[in-house]
C-alpha cells in the first residue's frame, strides 16, 4: 500500500508523519502523557520510549546557544586562576567560598540567602514574562538531554533510523552503534560529574582542575570526592541519557505550580487555532481556503520534534517546557507549503484572542504584577551588592571562655576574665590587628595585644583581661546604667550563680591599620563582691 506523500519530506517509518492524525490517534493511548487507554493506567502511564526529530530553525539555534554558553562557563571556569588560587573554589575544609574577586566566609550566609531569594523572583518574573524559559533553554536537564540527544543521532542516525535500530534484533552492528553511544554517554557524564567536584577542590598556585587530576594521578583522592564524581555521574547518565522527559513530568515541582504564575498576558508556545482549523492533508500550494481547511496540514511534525512528546495544538499543557522546538518545525513546513509563518508562536492568551501585534504584547509586557516583581527584583540586587560592597573584612565574635568559672584571682591579687574571641579574615593578605579593652578604669589585656591574622582564615584566641579590684568602686556608677548587665545579673541570682560577683559592662576594640577597620564588642566583665 502506497501513501500519498505531500509537502514535506517525511522520514521513512516514521508512521505518525505519514499518517497524520489517523496514526496518532492510533497511538494516542500509548503516549506518556494520554489517558484515553480504555483499562486505565492507575497512578502510573506506561511508558514509551520517545524518538525526537531533528529540528532547525531560530529557536533551536538559540537553544545551542544557551548549551554553549553554559557549558562553556560550567567546565572552562574550574581551569581559571585569579590572585595566585582558582577562581571560583568552593573550600568546605576551611570553610570559605572564593568567587574571582570575593572572599565569603560562613558569616556571610546572608548573602548566600539574598542570592536564593533573587533567583527565585527571577524564576517568578521570568515565568510571569514568558512562560517556562529556564525550562527551554538553561535547566540542565534541557542543556544535557540536548547535548545526549546530539550524541544519540550521531551515533545512530535521524529518527527513523534509530526506530528501526530499535525494533531490530540484537546483532553486531546495533551492539556496537550501544556500545559506542553509552561509552560517550558514560563519558560526558563523567567529565560534568570531574567537573563538578573540582569546584570544590583547590590548592593555592594551581587551578581546580589541575590539582583535581594531580590528586588523582597521585591516588590522593578523598571517597567523599570518589563518591560525588560517581553518584553525579550516575545521576546525569540516568536523567539525561534514560528518564529524559520523565524527569520535566513526574519529577520536577516546576511544572506543577507553574501555572499559578501565568495569566493571560503571559508569553507561552501557542497554536493559533482560528487560523489552523480544520485540519487536514492536501497538495502543496494548495490555498486552503478553497478545500474548506485550515492552515493546519495536519502533518504531526510538531508532535515529532516535541522532547516531551505532546501535541500542542490541545492547547497549554504542564508537560510544554517551552522550548519553540515545535515553532521551528510548523514554520519549516509552512515555508514549504508557502503559507505565513507563525501557526505556531510565541504569543499570549489575549495576543491570539485579540490579535495583538508585537508592539501591543509588548506593552501589555508593562503590567502590575511585573513591575512589583521587577522592583523588588531590583531592590534585592541593590542590597546585595551594596551589602557586600561595606562588609568588613576583618570579623570579631566575643564570647566569656569559661562560663563556669566568672573570675580567675592571681598572685598579685588582681581579678582576671576569660574572653574567646573568633577572628575572621576574609581578605586574601595578612593582617596585622590590635585589640584592646575599656569600661573599667585600669582594665587591660594580659599580653600583647597585636594579632596576626593568615589570609582567608578563621582563627580563635583566648585573652585574659585584667583588673585591678581597688577601682571597682570607680566603676560602680556604671553598673546601674546597663540594664543587660542587671537583666544577666537576676538570671543568674535566680540559679544561686551570682552571690558573689558583681558585672560591669565593657567594650572590647579591633583595629585594623591596613583597612582602617575599627570593630568594638560588647560583654560583661565580673568582679567579686566585697
Amino acid at each position: 500500500m502506497k501513501y500519498p506523500i505531500y509537502f514535506a519530506q517525511v522520514e521513512e517509518g516514521d508512521s505518525t508523519a505519514q499518517h497524520g492524525a489517523a496514526g496518532r490517534k492510533a497511538t494516542a493511548n500509548h503516549s506518556p502523557t494520554g489517558s484515553n487507554n480504555p483499562e486505565g493506567q492507575g497512578l502510573f502511564a506506561a511508558h514509551k520510549t520517545i524518538h525526537v526529530r531533528e529540528v532547525k530553525g531560530k529557536f533551536n539555534n538559540f537553544r545551542w546557544l544557551f548549551v554553549w554558553l553554559t557549558q562553556l562557563l560550567y567546565f572552562v571556569t574550574p581551569w581559571l586562576m585569579w590572585n595566585g588560587r582558582p577562581a571560583v573554589w568552593l573550600d568546605l575544609q576551611k570553610r570559605f567560598f572564593y568567587i574571582f574577586g570575593w572572599t565569603f566566609s560562613p558569616t556571610d550566609v546572608i548573602y548566600m540567602t539574598l542570592v536564593l531569594i533573587i533567583c527565585a523572583l527571577a524564576l517568578f518574573l521570568f515565568t510571569t514574562v514568558a512562560g517556562r524559559l529556564w525550562c527551554g533553554y538553561t535547566c540542565p536537564q534541557t542543556v544535557y538531554t540536548e547535548i545526549f540527544m546530539w550524541i544519540e543521532r550521531k551515533v545512530e542516525g535521524n529518527r527513523a533510523a534509530r526506530i528501526r535500530l530499535e525494533k531490530a534484533p540484537m546483532g553486531v552492528s546495533k551492539l556496537v552503534k550501544k556500545i559506542i553511544k553509552h561509552a560517550l554517554w558514560i563519558a560526558v557524564s563523567l567529565a560534568a560529574s570531574f567537573t563538578l567536584v573540582a569546584y570544590f577542590t583547590g590548592a593555592e598556585g594551581t587551578s581546580n582542575g589541575v590539582q583535581l587530576l594531580r590528586e588523582i594521578a597521585n591516588h590522593e583522592t578523598s571517597f567523599a570526592q570518589v563518591f560525588w564524581i560517581g553518584l553525579y555521574g550516575f545521576i546525569m547518565y540516568l536523567f539525561a541519557g534514560f528518564m529524559r522527559e520523565q524527569v520535566c513530568l513526574y519529577m520536577c515541582p516546576y511544572a506543577r505550580f507553574q501555572s499559578v504564575m501565568f495569566d493571560p498576558d503571559t508569553l507561552i508556545v501557542t497554536y493559533d487555532e482560528a487560523r489552523g482549523e480544520s485540519r487536514g492533508p492536501r497538495k502543496k500550494g494548495v490555498d486552503p481556503k478553497t478545500v474548506g481547511k485550515g492552515d493546519c496540514i495536519d502533518c504531526g511534525v510538531c508532535v515529532d520534534v516535541c522532547p516531551t512528546g505532546i501535541d500542542i495544538r490541545n492547547g497549554l499543557q504542564y508537560e510544554c517546557i517551552g522550548c519553540g522546538a515545535c515553532i521551528d518545525a510548523c514554520n519549516e513546513i509552512m515555508d514549504k507549503m508557502g503559507y505565513e509563518r507563525g501557526l505556531i508562536r510565541y504569543d499570549t492568551e489575549n495576543g491570539v484572542k485579540n490579535k495583538y501585534t508585537k508592539q501591543q504584547l509588548i506593552k501589555r509586557t508593562l503590567r502590575p504584577r511585573v513591575l512589583v516583581y521587577s522592583l523588588i527584583l531590583l531592590a534585592l540586587f541593590v542590597a546585595l551588592f551594596v551589602g557586600i560592597g561595606q562588609r568588613t573584612k576583618i570579623r570579631m565574635v566575643v564570647e566569656r571562655g569559661d562560663k563556669r568559672t566568672l573570675a580567675v584571682h592571681t598572685e598579685d591579687g588582681l581579678i582576671d576574665n576569660v574572653y574567646k574571641l573568633q577572628l575572621s579574615n576574609t581578605d586574601e593578605k595578612l593582617h596585622t590587628v590590635i585589640l584592646s579593652v575599656d569600661g573599667i578604669e585600669g582594665i587591660k589585656i594580659v599580653g600583647k595585644p597585636e594579632v596576626e591574622l593568615d589570609p582567608a582564615s578563621t582563627d580563635t584566641k583566648i585573652i585574659r583581661v585584667r583588673v585591678d579590684p581597688a577601682v571597682a568602686k570607680a566603676a560602680e556608677k556604671n553598673e546601674h546604667d546597663n540594664h543587660d548587665a542587671q537583666k544577666k545579673d537576676k538570671e543568674r541570682e535566680k540559679d544561686g550563680e551570682q552571690d558573689d560577683y558583681k558585672s560591669y559592662p565593657i567594650v572590647i576594640h579591633l583595629k585594623s591599620p591596613e583597612t582602617n577597620e575599627n570593630l568594638e564588642y560588647k560583654s560583661i566583665y565580673y568582679l567579686p563582691k566585697d
